[in-house]
């Protein structure tokens, strides 16, 4: 019983810290942060298909990044949440494979752009706060199809094959 404890906390420090440095590759991009969000930590939301040890560790992943990338308060507590919702809605829909990757672009794509309007303040001259969240929701929702549903299922796919060794699981 105590391996499995220590072994759930390890695979999510390990997933925490991929995330965390895969969000640092796609900030010195300019790709991590903002309208257009293309980060490729984001695909590992698809890992709570094979582990709920992935929750935490998104979540924690998500939290430690935004911090150290500089992201306002706002960004850092609800764009966090928006991955473990996401990551709560991939576990929820784990007996549907091709599932795996909405509830991570629904979550982030809602709640990102009040994030950029409400805690950045990021408005566009002569649009409303309506016609703002739309566009918001048009990038940022972009970004998450890229990040969660092609590069996500890409390494579902990959990870699949090898998911006994790597999860424990058949």
């Amino acid at each position: 019983m105590k391996d499995q404890k220590v072994l759930f906390l390890t695979r999510a420090a390990m997933i925490a810290a991929l995330y965390v440095v895969l969000t640092f590759v796609a900030n010195a991009f300019g790709l991590a942060n903002y309208a257009v969000q293309v980060r490729f930590s984001e695909a590992l939301t698809i890992l709570p298909y094979f582990t709920p040890a992935a929750i935490p560790g998104l979540f924690i992943g998500c939290l430690l990044s935004n911090i150290l990338t500089g992201c306002a308060l706002p960004d850092i507590i609800f764009g966090s949440l928006a991955t473990l919702l996401g990551a709560l809605g991939t576990y929820a829909l784990r007996k549907w494979k091709w599932c795996a990757p909405i509830c991570p672009i629904i979550a982030n794509t809602i709640i990102v752009p009040l994030v950029l309007i409400y805690g950045y303040g990021l408005l566009i001259e002569g649009l409303s706060v309506l016609q703002c969240f739309g566009y918001y929701c048009l990038t940022v929702g972009a970004g998450e199809v890229i990040s969660c549903g092609i590069l996500g299922m890409i390494l579902l796919f990959a990870l699949q094959k090898r998911c006994g060794k790597i999860f424990g699981i058949s």
